[in-house]
């Protein structure tokens, strides 16, 4: 069985929303929850000041920016992005290898203390064959991760996005220290929105992943606080 606090600590809470409801939220959840997630809306909504607020309410911070340009712009973004704080950075591993490497180098440049973590992203959520096929990519959306997660971490990225239908193949590839995010993730009985590549948190879990993204399942709740401890029990029961 998993304890509680490693049940609590694999979840990372997505705060798409205004500042004022993701302060109050994470003042809610004070003591219980350790890692947030700051997407695009709201970190160009506020800039570094949302991770900065979070930070001094002892959060890690997953700021998930999806860099994806050309080189030269991706490496100045993230060096930028990183001195927000953040703990982990997202790219867009279909960027290519050669912006992967330059996202590295700005990461690298800073001092020890700012060097946030690059997160590669494989293929979205939202993401099924059809909509693969549909701009051009062939195959399988499993050997799409696999290629994409291949090229990320030989150029410098430090982890992964997938969703849990493909943690367990990238786990068994890359050993039990990979880092290993899983979005897509929700409770027995949740609505999936607008995801198409989804599992429960013990699923993903249990297939390799290292920790899970979830917002709505516990942001949309009317007791966040129980919707949260919830998902920990049914992790802690499960594993």
């Amino acid at each position: 069985m998993l304890g509680t606090r490693e049940a609590a600590d694999a979840i990372i809470l997505a705060l798409d929303c205004t500042r004022e409801r993701a302060l109050e939220i994470t003042g809610e959840l004070e003591g219980r929850l350790r890692w947030a997630k700051v997407g695009m809306t709201l970190y160009y909504q506020e800039g570094p000041s949302i991770v900065a607020a979070l930070k001094e309410r002892g959060l890690s911070v997953f700021l998930d920016l999806k860099l994806f340009d050309i080189p030269f712009q991706v490496e100045g973004a993230a060096r930028a992005a990183a001195q927000s704080g953040a703990d982990l950075l997202s790219l867009h591993a279909l960027g290519g290898a050669e912006m992967v490497a330059a996202a590295a180098r700005g990461v690298s440049s800073l001092d020890a203390k700012d060097r946030a973590k690059l997160i590669a992203i494989t293929v979205l959520t939202s993401m099924n064959r059809d909509i693969l096929e549909s701009i051009g990519v062939g195959g399988d959306v499993a050997s799409e991760v696999e290629r994409l997660a291949t090229l990320a971490l030989a150029n410098g990225a430090h982890g992964l996005v997938c969703s849990p239908h493909e943690v367990g193949r990238l786990r068994e590839l890359l050993g039990p220290d990979a880092l290993l995010i899983c979005p897509g993730v929700r409770p027995a009985g949740a609505e999936k929105g607008d995801q198409k590549r989804t599992a429960t948190p013990a699923e993903a879990l249990s297939r390799g992943a290292s920790k899970l993204v979830i917002g709505r399942p516990i942001m949309a709740a009317p007791e966040p606080c129980r919707a949260f401890d919830d998902i920990v029990r049914e992790i802690s029961e499960s594993l």
